[in-house]
């Protein structure tokens, strides 16, 4: 199944109704815009589409999935990689989305926040923004190819620095997660995720 499929209008038309709004073609078709944008390799439509695979396994330990995966459609929204704000871009635009929609405050606030809490990984928002978090991360925790390529992909999107600038932030930015006492913040994850991810970290960190 294509990144396309899963995330396809069906799903996100259903997912607007069960906020109480109409089906939005615009914002569905602007979303997946954003992520095919040409400077994009790890941050696409595939990394949307592995994300609401994790969230649908792990939905009913939710109280709010919805709410989750609206956060996760716009978690992304906004990405340029020399942008310091890109989280709070993505938050604004889907806060300022759901407001003009008549969304509670409460509601697009909590989904703001999520979003928010993508930047440096650390959940204040109870058990749903840690499954939310683990889910973004859950790449670290993937087979050894599929973590290559995610690390081949995220120094594509990092074309114009030079090697040993790039190596030496990635390598911090590597042993920061490796320095946590869990990566993952929900037993689920961390089960099922942490061993293999400390490997590949370990790993891509004496590749750098």
């Amino acid at each position: 199944m294509s990144a396309l499929d899963i995330c396809s209008l069906e799903r996100w038309s259903s997912l607007c109704r069960r906020f109480g709004m109409a089906a939005e073609e615009e914002t569905y078709r602007e979303l997946v815009a954003a992520h095919g944008q040409k400077h994009r390799h790890y941050h696409t439509l595939d990394h949307l589409a592995a994300c609401l695979r994790h969230l649908d396994e792990v939905q009913p330990r939710l109280d709010k999935p919805d709410e989750v995966e609206m956060a996760l459609w716009f978690h992304d929204a906004v990405y340029a990689p020399f942008s310091a704000t890109n989280e709070e871009d993505s938050a604004e635009w889907a806060a300022d989305w759901l407001q003009e929609r008549g969304v509670a405050k409460p509601v697009f606030t909590r989904i703001a926040d999520y979003i928010l809490e993508t930047k440096s990984h650390e959940s204040r928002q109870g058990s749903d923004g840690n499954y939310l978090l683990d889910i973004d991360l859950s790449i670290l925790g993937t087979s050894p190819e599929a973590y290559d390529t995610f690390e081949l992909n995220i120094r594509r999107e990092y074309k114009r620095v030079p090697g040993f600038i790039f190596r030496q932030k990635r390598k911090a930015i590597l042993q920061g997660f490796l320095d946590r006492e869990s990566l993952y913040l929900t037993a689920h994850f961390n089960e099922k995720l942490e061993k293999t991810a400390r490997v590949n970290l370990l790993r891509a960190i004496s590749q750098l």
